[in-house]
């Protein structure tokens, strides 16, 4: 695969970037795709390593044929790998631009070298797609008669419609927001991810007789009663968005939010969609509780507010720098990661606990409390004496989700007999049987992090793949 000795002859390149204290004026993305000159020299990386782990359980979740497209794109077959990609992968755009890349530190090359550019190359080869007009809809010739409801537009519900809708399938997609994307529309900020690749996918899901209705809550503006008896199957991929509470003294006062209270309101802003009360991190000192994506995302979008500082705190120690004997190759490696937000500024501060927020006599948050500790058998022990206060006008709660909200839909499931797994997600069977992704309603399937829990965008589009499989073979029965 690529050139035989490629990976000893050519370095890893980056996309180029606009520099941090210029792209902060503004939400665009800020990275450069790669040209086809260099797309083809960091393709002739590809070692042809005879096990390639950048695919598969170790690497990528939905299974890009990786050496293969690298290998097309070093000999200029770019059409070609075009349909590679987009046999595997519904939205390479998204993972191309989103994923952390697992397959990167799965890569044979990344033992003892930078790995191959997968990322970077994924998002070469489908925005050229786009460029040269190869990405076309893809209707079925036959329809099967069948009719599915997919509840949730994230990613996951977009890859089960498109899927379904290709296999001759009646979808309909249910969407509670006024447009469809789910968090990568109203979570994800504008500079990491701009939203017309979305309605884009929107266009091409109408075009393959996909019928979306947005503005719709299920259990709420339609019934689960009336999915049950109106469709052959559903869907459940709403997503993990019960978000994780931090229930400290002042917990109540003005100025503390979840970090998904702060970052829908900003893209819908972007989007010019009109927000009432709107929160704004300008002039202000902003804490965030959380280090990982969510709480990088609400760094980066206070950056662009001009906020007064930005500090991020963590419970954990910090990370090594390298990887570590705990994570080896190929797995994913536990260790520091410096995010895009993290390099336009602000103050990492780790290994600390908040104790309570301080408020002034308004009610508004001026500080917090906190203790610098140590985790000792999986528990923060704190240090005596470390306590300290720090500035905070504006606090953001980003320490991840507990699973799918389960007021209204999922309850209203519940009394047709739908179950939870233990850690309150939609339990549905796992594995590529054909039982696969079926809850405990007969016609009712979940994918997602609704079934998982909180995850990847590349797992997201896997389920969703993996779950219209299943749906389809369940269809089949009935026929």
């Amino acid at each position: 695969m690529g050139k035989i000795t490629g990976f000893m002859e050519y370095d890893r390149a980056s996309q180029k970037a606009i520099p941090p204290q210029e792209r902060v004026k503004n939400f665009k993305e800020f990275e450069e795709t790669f040209s086809e000159e260099t797309a083809k020299i960091q393709g002739a990386r590809c070692m042809d390593c005879g096990i390639p782990f950048c695919h598969g359980d170790t690497g990528c979740p939905v299974d890009n044929l990786i050496p293969e497209f690298n290998d097309l794109v070093y000999r200029g077959h770019l059409e070609a790998a075009v349909e590679n990609l987009l046999s595997t992968n519904n939205f390479p755009e998204f993972t191309g631009r989103l994923c952390p890349a697992p397959c990167e530190t799965a890569c044979t090359l990344g033992i003892n070298e930078p790995p191959v550019a997968i990322k970077a190359m994924e998002r070469f080869i489908i925005d050229t797609g786009f460029k040269n007009g190869w990405v076309k809809p893809r209707p079925a010739k036959t329809k099967t008669g069948k009719k599915v409801a997919v509840v949730g537009s994230g990613p996951s519900g977009m890859a089960a419609s498109q899927q379904l809708a290709r296999m001759g399938h009646s979808v309909t997609l249910f969407e509670k927001n006024e447009k469809i994307g789910g968090l990568i529309r109203f979570g994800i900020p504008d500079f990491k991810f701009e939203k017309w690749q979305i309605d884009r996918r929107a266009e091409q899901l109408v075009a393959e007789g996909v019928e979306i209705k947005t503005g719709v809550t299920v259990g709420k503006d339609i019934a689960v009663e009336k999915l049950l008896a109106d469709y052959d199957a559903i869907v459940l991929a709403g997503g993990a968005e019960a978000p994780r509470d931090l229930p400290i003294p002042g917990r109540e006062l003005k100025g503390v939010y979840y970090a998904m209270e702060f970052l829908p309101q900003n893209n819908r802003m972007n989007a010019g969609i009109p927000v009432k009360d709107a929160i704004s991190a300008k002039d202000k000192h902003v804490v965030v509780i959380g280090g990982g994506d969510t709480g990088s995302d609400c760094v980066g979008t206070s950056h662009r507010h001009h906020a007064a500082s930005v500090t991020q705190l963590e419970l954990f120690p910090m990370p090594p720098l390298e990887r570590p004997p705990s994570t080896p190759w190929p797995y994913w490696p536990m260790k520091l990661r410096t995010s895009s937000s993290h390099e336009e500024g602000g103050e990492r501060m780790w290994s600390i606990n908040t104790l309570c927020f301080n408020g002034d006599d308004k009610g508004n948050v001026k500080s917090l409390s906190c203790i610098k500790g140590e985790m000792k058998a999986g528990k923060f022990v704190e240090t005596p004496g470390s306590e300290f206060e720090l500035k905070a006008d504006l606090v953001f709660l980003a320490m991840g989700f507990l699973g799918p909200v389960k007021q209204g839909m999922i309850q209203d499931f519940e009394k047709h007999g739908l179950t939870l797994d233990a850690r309150g997600n939609v339990k549905a069977d796992f594995g590529n049987h054909s039982g696969a992704h079926r809850t405990s309603i007969e016609k009712v399937f979940a994918a997602g992090d609704m079934r998982r829990g909180q995850s990847l965008i590349v797992w997201a589009i896997a389920e969703g793949r993996k779950c219209a499989n299943a749906v389809n073979a369940y269809l089949a029965q009935e026929r």
